[in-house]
């Protein structure tokens, strides 16, 4: 059963669980699940990027920065929940259309089908480099299937891409229920874990052999550019720990949506573990050769059978890892594309129901993989929505809804806060923006 809720502004609220009046949901769903969800988002295309921003950073900056945001994240989560608490809207949009009215909810919905959308492709190309290979700096890298069966009209990118979309994204972007993918969520988080685990263990081996990479604690201006350069590591961060797209479809499947606070927080804490993790044994490995991607990195160990094989497993695991990334950023862009073509639709009958949902989803991942297979590259597009539509949903959105304050429940140092936060990510998406569009 599904809410068809009216917002402030007269729009419909879908594809979101029944919520009681006393704010439960009828098939409440665990803080567990919550946590594997929410971490899950998180823990995407960025994780491959970590690394890079270490050798930008150095060791020690780098980690302050993770805190810093991750610490960020907490204050704007917890800003969206009091609001969605103390006012009547049960989604994202909802809460800027209380406070902005039509255009705050319009401008929200388009943040997020844009950061939505380009994940999607993002990740797409991903798992299109890791299957079929791709070609950084005039080098070619092979992929899985060239690599175990050779060059066949089977294993171009168009088909490999294909049938992984029907074949398994399809029926997991068909659930219905967020809480249906607390199971994927789960072998996600532990995918990555192998990932991690793995970059660790090498990193270990490469101390006791003396092949460690030396470590730059500090960053390097000699190497890396001038100080504005460090703000190009500002999309990878703030990507990397976006979350609040799906705070109000995975609040409002929760059995005690109060739970929702810990289970962000554990998350964060989560996520910024694995972060340093990666972060610290993949500049460890390659030191200053790192690459944005640091798939292709792997490479260089491939000239032996263990080698080989430490190469398709370190792929395919992060590759497995995002298909299962996929259905959760799905979610969050078919409700809003949803909510904004069908804002005044009413359920008249379940099959009509039905029948749009299915559309509307094989529709997107349509576009989806269209757009995977005409775009070769994906850096220039997470800069530029790392420095754009995600600060917007992580930051500034948030921090507007509290100092707006239509409920008039903001203290002083909630609303000075906002304040510090917003002039933050204008400030960064500014340089950000302007110093990779100079180089």
């Amino acid at each position: 059963m599904k809410m068809e809720e009216i917002d402030p502004e007269g729009g419909r609220i879908p594809l979101l669980s029944v919520i009681d009046d006393d704010g439960s949901s009828k098939k409440g769903a665990s803080l567990s699940s919550a946590v594997f969800n929410i971490s899950t988002t998180m823990i995407g295309a960025g994780i491959m990027s970590i690394p890079a921003t270490f050798k930008v950073l150095g060791i020690f900056p780098a980690v302050f920065v993770i805190f810093v945001v991750a610490l960020m994240g907490d204050v704007t989560g917890e800003f969206m929940l009091r609001y969605t608490h103390t006012g009547k809207s049960t989604t994202y949009a909802g809460l800027m259309g209380e406070s902005f009215g039509k255009i705050g909810s319009f401008a929200l919905q388009i943040c997020v089908i844009l950061t939505s959308f380009g994940c999607l492709v993002i990740y797409l190309i991903i798992i299109g480099d890791v299957l079929t290979g791709s070609s950084s700096g005039g080098t070619v890298h092979t992929g899985i299937l060239q690599e175990w069966f050779g060059y066949y009209w089977w294993t171009t990118r168009e088909l490999s891409l294909f049938v992984v979309a029907i074949l398994i994204l399809l029926p997991l972007v068909l659930l219905r229920r967020v809480d249906s993918l607390r199971h994927t969520s789960l072998l996600a988080i532990l995918l990555a874990v192998v990932f991690v685990v793995i970059c660790l263990v090498m990193a270990i081996i490469a101390i006791f052999q003396g092949k460690a990479q030396s470590l730059r604690l500090l960053p390097d201006f000699s190497s890396q550019g001038t100080f504005l350069s460090l703000f190009t590591t500002v999309p990878v961060f703030m990507t990397a720990f976006g979350y609040q797209i799906n705070v109000h479809p995975i609040r409002a499947e929760l059995g005690e949506p109060a739970d929702m606070k810990l289970a962000i927080r554990i998350s964060l804490v989560i996520c910024a573990a694995f972060y340093f993790s990666i972060g610290f044994s993949g500049y460890l490995l390659f030191g200053d050769t790192i690459n944005a991607d640091m798939l292709v990195n792997f490479d260089q160990s491939a000239n032996t059978v263990v080698g080989l094989v430490i190469n398709a497993v370190v792929r395919l695991s992060y590759a497995f890892h995002l298909l299962l990334v996929f259905p959760l950023v799905n979610y969050a862009l078919r409700a809003n594309v949803d909510e904004l073509c069908f804002p005044r639709t009413r359920k008249t009958d379940s099959e009509k129901d039905d029948m749009r949902f299915v559309c509307l989803t094989c529709t997107l991942l349509a576009l989806a993989y269209g757009t995977a297979i005409v775009i070769p590259s994906i850096w220039y597009c997470f800069q530029i929505l790392g420095s754009t539509t995600v600060l917007c949903l992580i930051l500034i959105f948030p921090s507007l809804i509290i100092l707006r304050d239509i409920h008039g429940i903001s203290t002083t140092w909630e609303k000075a806060v906002g304040a510090f936060l917003i002039i933050l990510a204008f400030g960064a998406s500014i340089i950000a923006i302007w110093t990779n569009l100079s180089e």
